[in-house]
């Protein structure tokens, strides 16, 4: 089935023969049973990382509704699993730490990257360290102990794309880390160019109404397998109602990405024409994030909007319009920021679902002023 049907049909087709229409909410924390002993073998399975198909035991181990999440992003982004988490930035860590206990710390990452991402893999607090290369560069970075190589394609803020095919052939036996966030499984599927593991920061478009926080890492079972270990231990796991919304977010994502790029190609389009506007960044692929800088004062832009709402985040419904030097990217180093290519005068736009018109009309007359 083509990928709009199976974004609403994935992780409900038991629905009918539940008897029920509405995908069912379970907030359990705990789960009882009579047979104790049964319990402990299947406990030190879960420990393991593996998921038998029975009934939980924990919520910290495994929750029904989220299940539901899972099994239908792995299945839009092609890959044979899923493993979510309380944000996208415990889903990072998760794949960090995977990194260290399979004794291979060394990260290769491809600037640009979300600010905070950078920050933690540069930081050094999980027990990685980074070398920074272009992606032209990355077969040259590769030691004997590098776990992963991080790249974000469409990039945060830039948007800068890369080549996934020829980045996951450059890595060779390093599993590749695409973050596809910007892009989502309607644009974009990093498999089926090699790449081994799909993250998102669920909060983003995934759910798509600015009202949930969640991430998800899509990978094969192997991968999934250590990764329910980390969660296991650590407790990070992604709330059953979080697990809901993100669900039904995902019925509406191939129709919300498909409106919200075309305003965002309208504004790409005509900005490039704007007097107030010296640069604009719109990746080939399409999307709905627009950036641009600007030859006037970008927080007084900011500021001056109605129709776009001035804050952080992005993929929701409305239009979200931000600053990187100053918020999503100020963790960085300005030098770091200047590597990165994300200049002062940078302006995010998340593009939603308003009509085009007015939110033309509200940028121009935010430039002009500013």
């Amino acid at each position: 089935m083509t990928l709009d049907t199976r974004a609403i049909h994935a992780g409900r087709d038991d629905l009918v023969d539940l008897g029920v229409h509405a995908v069912p909410l379970d907030l359990s924390t705990t789960y009882p049973a009579r047979d104790s002993g049964a319990e402990a073998s299947r406990l030190d399975a879960f420990a393991t990382g593996e998921l038998d198909g029975g009934l939980p035991i924990y919520g910290r181990v495994s929750n029904p509704t989220v299940e539901r999440f899972e099994t239908a992003l792995a299945e839009l982004e092609g890959c044979d699993a899923a493993v979510a988490f309380a944000s996208g930035m415990a889903a990072l860590s998760a794949c960090l730490l995977a990194a260290v206990t399979q004794g291979k710390p060394h990260v290769v990452g491809i600037r640009p990257l979300y600010g905070t991402t950078d920050h933690l893999v540069a930081s050094g607090l999980l027990g990685n360290f980074v070398t920074w290369a272009s992606a032209d560069l990355v077969a040259g970075a590769i030691r004997p102990d590098t776990g992963l190589v991080i790249v974000e394609s469409p990039a945060n803020p830039t948007l800068t794309e890369v080549d996934i095919a020829r980045l996951v052939d450059a890595a060779g036996d390093v599993p590749v880390l695409v973050d596809n966030t910007f892009a989502t499984p309607v644009l974009q599927r990093p498999v089926e160019y090699g790449a081994k593991i799909v993250l998102h920061s669920a909060t983003k478009f995934l759910g798509g109404h600015g009202d949930v926080m969640g991430g998800i890492v899509a990978c094969d079972e192997e991968y999934a397998r250590l990764l329910r270990q980390l969660r296991f231990a650590t407790g990070g796991v992604l709330h059953p109602l979080a697990g809901y919304l993100l669900l039904r977010g995902l019925s509406t994502l191939p129709v919300r990405i498909r409106a919200a790029s075309a305003n965002a190609a309208v504004l790409a389009e005509r900005l490039t024409r704007h007097p107030k506007v010296q640069r604009v960044h719109y990746p080939k692929i399409g999307g709905a994030l627009v950036s641009i800088e600007v030859a006037g004062d970008p927080l007084a832009v900011v500021s001056g909007v109605r129709v776009f709402t001035p804050a952080v985040s992005l993929g929701s419904v409305d239009s979200l319009i931000q600053h990187p030097g100053s918020l999503t990217h100020r963790i960085m180093t300005e030098a770091d920021r200047g590597d990165a290519g994300i200049s002062d005068q940078l302006l995010r736009l998340s593009v939603g679902l308003e009509d085009v018109e007015d939110l033309w009309h509200d940028l121009d007359q935010a430039l002009q002023k500013a």
